[in-house]
């Protein structure tokens, strides 16, 4: 399993550019931008592109409602071409309350969406010229953009629609509060079904999961329930969190002491992970777990998991 991290992209454009700077510097295999009310994620990742060398950068992920296909196609194809080989492309639904309370767009058959979305999608981020004609999108287009290959797409996933789209017509998918039941009982068995029975290689699991190495357990619970509470108030993370049996996003946080968050990690390769993503999150009580938390995981990127 390759261990990556969440980057911080609170900062300015250049200590943010710093921040991934210093996750290739320490080891890890890759390094994730999320797309929330800030920074847009692919464009940052471009520029990314060209202060790293080695390191993977993804999107953990882009929203497709507001973004046309062509669109994010010829984005995502540039930022390829700023970090050749290295860039992945997570897109997701987002959430019925950000799509149509916020943008005012139509989230009455995501599931739809997604399946028009990829079909146009897929064959743009090859290369290839796409002719589409479906419910949402009627399509005739091509790009060619120097230097830029086909970059790896995940789709964040959870339900057993999203999973087979994901397993069908992606290259994997990128999970969120899907604790490690979930995963190794629910999410990749479905996933995977889906990808052999379409003839696919075998999906990528990227997994992101908040992490806290700390001996103040009960703090650290604490905290992961405050700045998470939000995602066990969304209803796709409500059902996982459900299948997981967890109550809020704290129970399948992983915190502890280094071999019981080793254990953790762990328990998730052997349960089919190709990709940890740790969002590292902060103790009032400890608070120097951030810093202890990462350096922890970068020593696990370098080594033989």
């Amino acid at each position: 399993m390759r261990i990556g991290i969440g980057v911080e992209t609170g900062a300015s454009l250049d200590q943010t550019l710093e921040n991934f700077r210093r996750a290739e510097a320490d080891g890890f295999a890759s390094a994730w931008a999320s797309n929330i009310f800030g920074y847009d994620a692919i464009s940052l990742l471009a520029l990314a592109g060209r202060v790293t060398e080695r390191i993977e950068l993804g999107t953990f992920v882009v929203p497709t409602y507001p973004r046309h296909p062509v669109a994010i196609a010829q984005q995502a194809l540039t930022t390829s071409a700023a970090a050749p080989g290295r860039f992945t492309l997570g897109i997701g639904l987002s959430h019925k309350v950000v799509i149509e309370d916020m943008f005012g767009l139509d989230y009455s058959r995501p599931a739809r969406h997604m399946r028009e979305y990829l079909s146009v999608l897929n064959p743009l981020l090859a290369g290839e010229a796409t002719r589409f004609t479906g419910d949402e999108y009627r399509v005739a287009a091509r790009f060619e953009v120097p230097g830029a290959p086909k970059p790896s797409l995940v789709i964040a996933a959870l339900g057993p629609q999203m999973l087979k789209l994901a397993g069908s017509m992606a290259d994997g998918t990128a999970t969120w509060m899907g604790g490690p039941r979930y995963l190794r009982e629910t999410a990749i068995p479905a996933i995977r079904a889906a990808a052999a029975e379409a003839g696919r290689p075998e999906p990528r699991i990227v997994a992101g999961f908040p992490v806290a190495l700390t001996s103040n357990v009960d703090a650290a619970l604490e905290a992961a329930a405050h700045v998470f509470q939000v995602y066990g108030q969304l209803p796709s993370y409500r059902a996982v969190l459900d299948v997981e049996g967890a109550a809020n996003p704290a129970d399948i946080a992983i915190v502890g002491g280094e071999d019981e968050v080793r254990r953790q990690v762990r328990e998730l390769a052997e349960a089919g992970v190709t990709d940890f993503n740790a969002s590292v999150f902060g103790v009032r009580e400890d608070p120097e777990a951030p810093a202890r938390t990462r350096e922890f995981l970068a020593e696990l990127a370098r080594s033989e998991l």
